[in-house]
């Protein structure tokens, strides 16, 4: 569950560090158990990105009442309503600055095939577009919903070191662990309820007082459909809220959570990769062609 920045997690499946096969089953188990946990008027989005998107993942969210909202990658075929033949989908972003959304027929394989509301924009500063399938209507969505599941990547390190520690545990017994999970679900609920109360009533600074080249001005321009821009998560600040009442022997605070608004546009990169990154990434790219040129002609002859 994403909330202010944080991701308090809601059903978990305990499995050998290197175990193999697929973890299909207990997607779809994790999934078929949370099937009713949910009021049925509340709106669930279901964010992974790239690397996990499948259509039976698709499928099963759709079977929970849920909207998917996964990000592939760019090398797909799709053809909108009305056309027969399927293309790239790069061409509805050629360039950096542009954007389309719309039903479309996705994946040029019968097998993978799959109608749906196709999301893709293009922001500057982006090496690649964000291409978001969803089975909401074209007009109820919004790609920019995409930069939550980086809260994702936020609540991992609440979890680890930025938190809670669990890096440091050295258990092997698959129970215990999931009752250890349950008791930090319980306790990032409390300490994100805590923090997100505290974070709502940060006090805003007022930028029209400032000169415009103050430091704070550059530091936090953003535009005023983004979430703020927080320098302390809110399961840190409700930790520390706590730890202050304890500290001075006041009762414990017990509110809810507090949202706050989704965002409506795309963040932009705070910066680009570097040039050496940008060389690595396109060697990587040149030995990736070469590898699959030679693979092709082997299966030639």
């Amino acid at each position: 569950m994403l909330i202010r920045g944080c991701a308090i997690p809601v059903a978990w499946k305990v499995i050998g560090a290197h175990a193999k096969g697929s973890w299909r089953p207990y997607w779809e188990g994790l999934l078929e158990r949370l099937q009713g946990s949910v009021p049925a008027d509340w709106e669930v989005l279901v964010l992974a990105d790239r690397g996990l998107y499948a259509r039976w993942l698709y499928t099963a969210i759709v079977a929970c009442g849920w909207y998917p909202f996964l990000r592939i990658n760019l090398g797909v075929k799709a053809r909108a309503v009305g056309e027969e033949a399927f293309d790239w989908i790069s061409r509805w972003v050629p360039a950096p600055g542009t954007k389309w959304q719309g039903v479309v027929e996705c994946f040029a394989q019968q097998k993978s095939r799959l109608c749906c509301t196709r999301l893709l924009q293009w922001e500057v500063g982006y090496e690649h577009p964000w291409i978001v399938l969803t089975d909401l209507a074209p007009a109820e969505a919004n790609v920019a919903w995409y930069g939550l599941r980086v809260w994702i990547e936020a609540g991992f390190k609440d979890v680890k070191r930025g938190g809670l520690g669990w890096h440091h545990s050295k258990m092997r017994d698959a129970g215990r662990v999931e009752r250890l999970w349950l008791a930090m679900a319980v306790a990032m609920v409390w300490m994100v309820g805590v923090g997100s109360h505290a974070d709502s009533q940060r006090p805003v600074a007022c930028f029209e007082q400032l000169p415009e080249r103050h430091i704070a001005r550059q530091r936090l321009q953003r535009a005023p459909t983004q979430p703020p821009i927080r320098r302390l998560s809110c399961l840190q600040r409700g930790r520390l809220v706590l730890l202050a009442a304890l500290f001075k022997a006041e009762p414990l605070p017990l509110v809810r959570l507090v949202p706050e608004p989704w965002p409506q546009t795309v963040t932009p990169p705070k910066r680009g990769p570097k040039s050496s990154q940008q060389r690595q990434r396109q060697k990587r790219r040149e030995r990736k062609k070469r590898q699959k040129a030679a693979h092709h002609r082997k299966t030639a002859v």
